[in-house]
Order: C-alpha cells, then structure tokens, then sequence
C-alpha cells in the first residue's frame, strides 16, 4: 500500500458512474466482437496505470486491483452489452511524482485535459470516440448527430474529471519538518551518522536506523600518496604543493604564517592577505630564555649524575634514574637564601615524601612507629609552611604601625610565636603573651577561651575591645569562623570580625594546620578540613591559586587560564600525599608551576622522582600486568607496564629543550621514554632536526655521555648533506654508519650516473664494491647492474687492444668475450628499468651513454650479439652504427663463405 492513497472515491465518481451505465445500453442488441471489447479494455486499463500517480516511483499493485475491481462492480454488463467508456478513478490524495529539491510534496497533477482545452476542442470539432463511430455504423446513424446528442446528455470523461478536480478541496502542501532528513542528504560528520528511512505506510514500524561511523582522517605516507611523483606539476598547483601547505611546526617550536596569530574570538586589524611570511616562535616558557636555559641545566645536570645510561633488551639506550634522586637531592643545589619557587618546591617534597631515618629500637610496635612518623612529617610540613610564608608576613609587618594586636596577629599568621610574646611582653600584654606561649594549646584551653568570647559578647563588652585582640583569642581558641559581635543599639553595637580576612592561601592552610586543627592531627584530617572550607566558603577561604596569579595582582598574561583556575603545585603536592587515591596525572598540570601551558621542565621532574625513582605514585595510564610478563621486576616484586603519558610528557619538555637550543639535554629526557621503538624514532627525529647544531663538541657530548650510537648521528648528518647538496659526503656518512641499503639508493639515484657520464668507471665501481657482501634490496637490478657495466665497459676495451696489438685472442679471452657477448644484452635489457626517472635529465643521459657504450664495444668485436635486443634509449647514431656494423658482419661472413 502507498504512504498516501485515496481510500474511497467522492460523490462526483458514483454520479459519473451512474451516467457512464445509462450510455453503455443501446436500443438494439448488437453484439460486438470480443477482441475489440478485451482491446477497447486493454487501452483504458492502460490509461488508468499512466494517471496513478505513487509515492517514490513505486506502483502499488493491490491498489489498482481494487480499484478495478470497484469498476466492474459498478457497471456489471452482460455479453451483448457493450461499454463505450470505463469509468476513470481519480485519487483524491495522490502525493507528487517525485520529490522536489526542498523535499516537498506538491498538489495532485492529473493528466486529463485542462479547461481551456476542452473549451477550444467544443468550440471547434471535439474528437470522437473510435468505438463510439463504429458502433454508430452499425447501426446505421448519423456519426456527428449521435455525437451531438452524447454531448448535449451526457458527460464527456475529460469533462467529469475536470468538474471532479474542482469540487475536490484543495489539500495543504505537505513539507518535511526540520528534524526530518532528506532522503538524498549527507549528513554531518559527528560522532556517528544514521540512514535516513521511511514509512511505507503507517501500518508497518520503522526498524531501527543503521548506525554508520564517522569517517576518520589519517595522515597518509609520501609513498602511498597520490602526490608522491607530482611535485613538480606546474599546471596543478594543488595536486603539486598540497603536502606543503598544511598545518605544522619548524624546528625549535618555529610556525610560519601570514598577517598575525589570533585565536577564534580574536578581533585582528591586520589582513592575512599579504606575500611577507613571518617566522614567529611559541612561548613555551613564561620567563627569559637566558634564564630558562640556566634553570633547566641545573636541574638536568644533577638528574645525569644520579641516572646511568644502560641498554635495554632491544639494544636501544635507556636512561634509568637511581633511588638516591630524591627532593633532598634536588634540594641541595639551591642555597639556603635561595626563596625561588622551584627550591620551596623540592623541600616541600623533601618534607612529605623523603624517608626519615628516626632510629628506631627494634622492640618499638608498629603503630607507634606510623605515629611517630605522621608526627614527624607534620612537624616537617610546618617547618617548611613556616619557611614559606615568612616573606608575605614580612612585607605585612612593614605596613602595620602602633598597633601591638595587629603586629602580634600578623606574626602568628607565620606561625612565629616566639617573636609574638615578645611583642606582647614589649607592650606590657603579659596575660596575652602567656595565652600565646600556650598555642595551640589542649581541649580545655580551647574551650576557656571560647567561653571567654562568649562572655564579652553576652555582656556586650566586646565593642571596647580591639578587634585585632578578639581575632587574636579567636585564633587561639582555635576558631577560624566569623566572631560575631554583640547585637545591641548603635552605641553598643560590634561588628563582626573575620580572622581569615586578607590571608593567602598559604597562610590560611597554616591557620588550620597550627591553630585550628588539634595537635595530634594528622596532615591528611587538616587537609580535608582546609580543602572542604575552600570550597564551601569561597568568599572568607582563599583558594589555592598558582603563585604567578598571586606576585601578578591584576597583570596581563601571556595566555589565558582556564576556569576555574588551576591549583598551585606547592598544594597539589600536599593533596598528593593527603589522599591516597590521587594519581600524578591529577596534579601534574603545566599551569600549576607556570602561567605556560606549555611548560612541562617541572612536571617532568616530579614525575620523575615520585615515579621512577621513590615509587611513591604513578601516572592514572600506567598498565597492570602478570608475573609472567617481561616486564616484571623480580627484585622488587612490581609490574612495569607502559604509560603513553609519560612519553608524552618527556617528549613535550624535550621539544622546551629543542627551542633553547639545549640538544644534548633533549637527547637526555627522550631517553627516559619508556618503548625502546619510540625512544629509538623520537632520537633519531630529534638528532635530524638539529643536524646543523652537531659539531665536534656536539656529537662527543651525545656519543660519550649519553651513549648514543654513532649510526643514529652519521644518519642525521648524511640527511643533512643531502639537503646542503653534498650527495657524496652523505654517501659516506651512510656506508661509515653501516647504513648500506641508504647509501646504496643513494649512489643509484644521485652518484652513479654522473660516473656514467664522466667515464669514470672505476668510481663507478668503488662506489658499490664495498657493499658487495652486504644484504641491500634491489642489488641485481641496480647497483650490481652499475658494477657490470663499468666492469664490462673496461674489460671489452681491454681486449680490443689486445685484439689489435696481436693476431688474436687466447682461450682465456675468447671466453671471456663469449661470457660478455652473452651478458651484454641482457644488461642492456634492464638499464631502463635501472634508470626510470624522465625528469631527472642525468637519467637519461646516462642510460644513452651506458646503452650506446655497450653497443659500440661490443659492435667491434660481436656485431651478431645484439640482433635479438632492442635498443630502447640508445640516440640514433648509436642505432645506424649498429645496423652498419651488423651488416658489415654479414658481408664478411658471405665472402667467407663463398
């Protein structure tokens, strides 16, 4: 059944019906012969499957057997009756043809003829039926009267279906919405795509649409590219320079580019429509390169002392750092005077993660061990805070004058309690120097000074005390929230008094770490509790925000930061060891060291020396793995599986290294990659790109230090004679790396046919007489091929001369020379095949030297040898002497004869 059909004809078709009986019974019996009527049946039926009109260009069969079957009940007729016209149905609901561009359904089209029409055919002579004619000849009446009287009685069928197609309410124009798909459309690419189907009629469901991928784009080779061969079709310049112009970087971080770099959102005044190419540089590093540079090479410096170079199962060096790189070690390059980020960040690794020797006596349990240790990190986390916070409490100090509550508060924030009594006695506060000598103090401590607040704001005495003193007891008693004042009339009022007001994040974990939580508390319980104030008051609780957001106070930024904000590294290394579930890939985030995203020197040593070194924590990608894997480290008892992320981020900081110009501590860092395939690949890619930085100086550093094979460095350099155009130098840069199959291909494309050229055929043969006994793709055909033909060219000169200095030659020659006249031909069989490059104009000077060579020595001496092989390639002057001297030949072997 179609989508839409007409169910039940209208009240115009049974009154047409009810005229069409009254004109199939004549007055008289005539009976007509059957091959007429079934021809006469034929031809309308035919009419009626021409004026159906479906859905898609699909007819429906039961339809129109339905629809016959209602024309023959409506006119039943027995065999001498005869049907002039049959009754034509029209569907009311007939949909388009075809669908339109828009996919729309347009109005029912019928194929009867137009108003107009019939008014132009009434007027003139109306065509008549054929079996109307004949009948009205048999019975012996007027044809034009009869049609006159039919005319003037009845309904002509062009005339009941036009009168019908009026009276039809015009149905509204059906449009697919906007959700629905068209049935040619391409979808968009996204994460999948769906086929597009349709209901054959509202009875049958729609099965479920087929789920079709979404294509995927890969990079494709050189050598399975359509480009590969093209680079120089000057009349497509897209097929030519396609490769060339895509998105990618130079070496040490280097992008060309037109006008001016912006983002998507960016507002540029510059046009990109400009001929002048600017080289511009990433900013991988937020601070001064000279400074970067010294930065990294201490670091790196002392990490090469602690790591030895060995070789992996593969052959492949590997750096594999020892357990003695710890933060105290990191920590021992920077002075003790030296506040930079990078040394509070290694001691405050030091203080949470290197192992204290507390000397323990072996009958000591257990759990008092784990006690004293938590004791002891803590005390080390306090020491450290201290340390840190002590040039914010010191610049606080300097802008606070004549106020002994606002001094000694200040000086707790650093938790620097013995410089508060001191304060406190100086100004003669000697209760509140007692109270602070106590800090942190025990639970009923705490709760004494709690009720003592409690009772200054019940008695509203607290509006005459100052507010500096109430944060003060606030602190001590080991309350971090607002102190609210007492509520009474404007006179007595107080305002409230915030204790965390102004603080950086720093100083407000201290507040938690001395004050707020118990003594005995572990790092992890004063963790959660600063970490969940954070969150909940964001307001009061100063975040953990970066240090550079911090020193910057509103300064641009050479990138923009995300949001929210990422945490600063000194509190990511607290988290670290506060929660045992957090993995480094969690907090080694570039824009927590730096305000670069690119920047990952820091990160790189803290994986490191958390990872590879003291085992404390691993990447959240690192794979898990059985006993029997050849990764598992009986010694230790752990599983070494592969970590993508490590790779990635040794090669993100190497690529830092590269754009500094620091070749030899890239090398160092990609060693570190854990796959001996990548570590291998990212090396060499490495050592090639700074082909030009490898001098003397140079290439000793990576070959003794760093145990870099000498094959890896010749290689580099050889790809960079290539490109200064020293092919020669390049070719022994290869054969001394033991790269044979390179320095073949080479000598074959570039070297060998300039020997050709020059008749220089004993450096033809120099060139492919060492690598002789070595395994090289293609041998027979190319660089052996070379070494035949220069020993050929040589040999078959030789013995001419011998030929021509005595009467012959001796057995030894001649088989020789039967030996060449037989190779010759089959050399010159596959010089075409040995030189195949048209474009390259030494090729085919060469292959016409070395062809027309050949033929020439060996037409002196064997003219017959080459009549069976064509010479494809040789000039024509090479051909006639060939002819000349073949038929030279002839003429004297027939006078011989004869």
């Amino acid at each position: 059944m179609a989508r839409f059909s007409a169910l039940a004809s209208d009240s115009s078709d049974d009154e047409y019906a009810s005229y069409a009986s009254q004109a199939v019974r004549p007055t008289n019996n005539v009976k007509k012969p059957v091959g007429e009527v079934s021809e006469s049946s034929s031809s309308h039926s035919d009419g009626d499957d021409a004026n159906a009109i479906l859905v898609d260009g699909q007819e429906d069969e039961e339809e129109d057997e339905e629809d016959e079957d209602e024309g023959e009940s409506s006119s039943e007729m027995d065999e001498n009756e005869l049907v002039l016209y049959r009754p034509k149905r029209t569907r009311n609901h007939a949909p388009a043809e075809d669908l339109d561009a828009e996919g729309r359904y347009s109005h029912p089209r019928h194929r009867s003829h137009s108003s107009t029409s019939s008014e132009s055919e009434t007027e003139g002579q109306r065509p008549v039926d054929s079996a109307a004619t004949s009948w009205a000849q048999t019975v012996g009446v007027d044809v034009q009267k009869m049609h006159v009287m039919q005319t003037s009685l009845f309904r002509m069928p062009e005339e009941a279906a036009t009168l019908q197609a009026m009276s039809r309410p015009t149905l509204p124009r059906f449009r697919l919405t906007p959700g629905v798909t068209r049935k040619h459309s391409r979808d968009s690419l996204g994460e999948g795509r769906l086929d597009s189907q349709e209901r054959a009629s509202f009875a049958h469901d729609i099965e479920p649409p087929v789920y079709r991928p979404s294509r995927k784009y890969a990079r494709v080779e050189i050598s399975d590219s359509a480009v590969a061969g093209c680079e120089d079709a000057l009349v497509d310049a897209g097929l030519a320079l396609g490769r060339s112009f895509r998105v990618g970087w130079g070496p040490s971080g280097t992008i060309a580019h037109l006008g001016q770099l912006c983002g998507p959102s960016s507002q540029v005044q510059s046009s990109a429509n400009s001929s002048v190419v600017t080289l511009a540089s990433a900013p991988f590093f937020s601070s001064a390169r000279d400074e970067a540079s010294d930065r990294l090479s201490r670091l790196l410096q002392h990490h090469l002392s602690k790591t030895p170079i060995v070789k992996d199962e593969y052959g492949v060096p590997f750096a594999d750092p020892s357990s003695e790189l710890c933060f105290s070690s990191f920590a021992t390059i920077y002075p003790q005077t030296n506040t930079s980020y990078e040394a509070s960040l290694f001691r405050l690794g030091h203080a949470l993660f290197d192992p204290f020797d507390l000397r323990f006596a072996p009958e000591i349990t257990v759990d008092v061990r784990n006690r004293m240790h938590a004791l002891r990190r803590k005390a080390a986390l306090s020491a450290w805070l201290e340390e840190a916070v002590t040039s914010s409490v010191n610049a606080d100090l300097n802008q606070v004058t004549g106020d002994p509550g606002s001094l000694i508060f200040t000086l707790l924030t650093g938790h620097q309690i013995e410089k508060a009594c001191e304060i406190a006695l100086d100004w003669g506060l000697v209760k509140l120097a007692t109270l602070i000598s106590q800090a942190p103090g025990d639970f009923e401590f705490r709760e004494d000074l709690r009720e003592q607040l409690q009772i200054w704001r019940e008695q509203r005495t607290d509006v005459h005390i100052n507010e500096n003193t109430r944060k003060l007891y606030a602190i001590l008693a080991g309350s971090t929230d607002i102190l609210e004042g007492s509520r009474a009339s404007s006179f007595e009022r107080c305002s409230d008094v915030d204790p965390l007001k102004g603080l950086d994040w720093k100083r407000t974990f201290g507040m938690y770490l001395w004050f707020a939580e118990p003594m005995d508390a572990p790092i992890s319980q004063v963790y959660e509790a600063y970490h969940r104030a954070s969150q909940e008051l964001l307001s009061r609780v100063a975040s953990p925000l970066p240090h550079y957001l911090e020193c910057r106070q509103g300064a641009s930024l050479p990138f923009h930061l995300p949001r929210p904000a990422p945490s600063d590294a000194l509190f990511s290394l607290i988290r670290l060891h506060a929660e045992p579930a957090c993995s480094l890939s969690q907090i080694l985030d570039p824009l927590s060291f730096s305000p670069s995203p690119c920047d990952y020197s820091l990160p790189w040593h803290l994986y490191i020396v958390l990872s590879r070194c003291m085992r404390v924590r691993d990447l959240s990608d690192r794979g898990s793995g059985e006993r029997r894997s050849p990764d598992y480290d009986e010694e230790t008892g752990r599983y070494e599986g592969h970590s993508p992320s490590a790779d990635l981020l040794a090669s993100c900081y190497a690529y830092q290294l590269e754009q500094l110009g620091m070749l030899q501590e890239a090398v160092f860092v990609l060693l570190h990659i854990e796959g001996s395939a990548g570590r291998e690949k990212a090396i060499k890619d490495l050592l090639r790109r700074s082909a030009d930085k490898l001098d003397d100086w140079m290439t000793s550093g990576i070959l003794g230090s760093l145990k870099i094979p000498l094959t890896w460095v010749n290689e580099a350099k050889a790809l960079y004679a290539i490109y200064k155009g020293d092919i020669f130098e390049a070719y022994q840069l290869y054969m001394a790396s033991g790269l044979y199959q390179a320095a073949h291909d080479l000598a074959v494309a570039q070297l060998a046919p300039e020997a050709v050229i020059q008749h220089d055929f004993e450096f033809l043969t120099s060139l492919f007489e060492r690598m002789s006994s070595q395994t090289v793709d293609g041998w027979y055909l190319k660089g052996k091929a070379y070494m035949d033909y220069a020993h050929a060219m040589i040999r078959l000169r030789e013995l001419h001369a011998s030929l021509s200095d005595t009467d012959g030659l001796d057995a030894a020659e001649e088989q020789e020379l039967e030996c060449l006249a037989r190779s010759i031909p089959k050399l010159i069989g596959i010089l075409p095949e040995l030189l195949p490059s048209p474009s390259d104009p030494r090729h085919m000077v060469a292959l016409s030297e070395m062809i027309s060579g050949l033929t020439a020595n060996l037409d002196q001496m064997k003219p017959f040898a080459l009549s069976q092989v064509r010479l494809t390639g040789a000039d024509e002057e090479t051909r006639l002497r060939h002819i000349q001297a073949s038929a030279l030949e002839r003429l004297m072997r027939s006078i011989q004869v004869a």
